[in-house]
């Protein structure tokens, strides 16, 4: 199993983003380096999401797995303009991240890149420090 966490960095509104780690590193390096190793263009131009367009993250984490969720936005800021999606399939024990997708980008293969599984209590331990 892998470990996630989750960064904080200050927004440039004052709010704050959220940068998921997997291992340590971010998520955000780790999609870059797939996109720019399989050729995919405009690899990367992603960030993390504000924390401040979340109610519940932790119900936003945890997910419903018929559902894709972004897991990073672009990094304008807006969420919806260059999201990376992935399916999250929670249960007592795991956590897990896959079906990764670009939606503007339909026909990009992510198959690759993933799945990652956490284990949950680290998981819920992880999510504390966005609260």
């Amino acid at each position: 199993m892998r470990q996630v966490g989750f960064e904080l960095r200050p927004w440039e509104d004052g709010g704050s983003e959220f940068v998921p780690l997997v291992n340590g590193v971010s998520l955000v390096e780790l999609i870059t380096r797939y996109e720019r190793g399989e050729g995919l263009d405009p690899a990367g131009g992603y960030a993390g999401l504000v924390l401040d367009n979340f109610s519940s993250i932790r119900g936003y984490l945890v997910g419903e797995p018929s559902t894709p969720y972004a897991l990073l936005g672009c990094n304008c800021g807006d969420m919806g303009c260059w999201p990376l999606q992935a399916q999250i399939h929670a249960d007592a024990d795991t956590v897990t991240w896959d079906s990764f997708r670009q939606p503007h980008r339909p026909d990009w293969d992510y198959s690759g890149f993933g799945p990652f599984v956490f284990d949950r209590a680290q998981y819920d331990e992880a999510l504390q420090l966005l609260n």
